[in-house]
């Protein structure tokens, strides 16, 4: 009985893991994109059109303070210079991005 258990246990993890990779896979298409040209792949913000703009990275406190809710907002209906892609992009695929950037500021903070 333990066995069966710890059978369908790592079967659980292994589809939230999968469709964890997923989701990040769909954020990166929709962030490469719509984004990365001002945001940079890493989200620094360290590209031509980011400079020209004063795009804060990812990384800035001011960003990492933001909820979900916030760069959900940012993105659908846009802030300062960033235009609103709330027209171009679905709800699903804003929240994708919006998973995308957590990860991309994870990664950034352990480099």
């Amino acid at each position: 009985m333990k066995m069966r258990a710890t059978i369908m246990m790592l079967a659980c993890a292994a589809a939230f893991s999968a469709a964890r990779m997923q989701a990040q896979n769909a954020g990166a298409d929709v962030f490469n994109g719509k984004c990365s040209h001002c945001h940079g792949a890493d989200g620094l913000a360290n590209t031509p059109a980011g400079k020209a703009h004063h795009v804060p990275p990812f990384t800035a406190p001011d960003v990492l303070k933001m909820t979900d809710a916030d760069l959900t907002a940012i993105i659908k209906n846009g802030k300062d210079k960033m235009p609103s892609f709330g027209n171009r992009l679905t709800d699903a695929q804003i929240q994708e991005a919006v998973g995308y950037i957590r990860t991309l500021q994870k990664q950034t903070k352990q480099d």
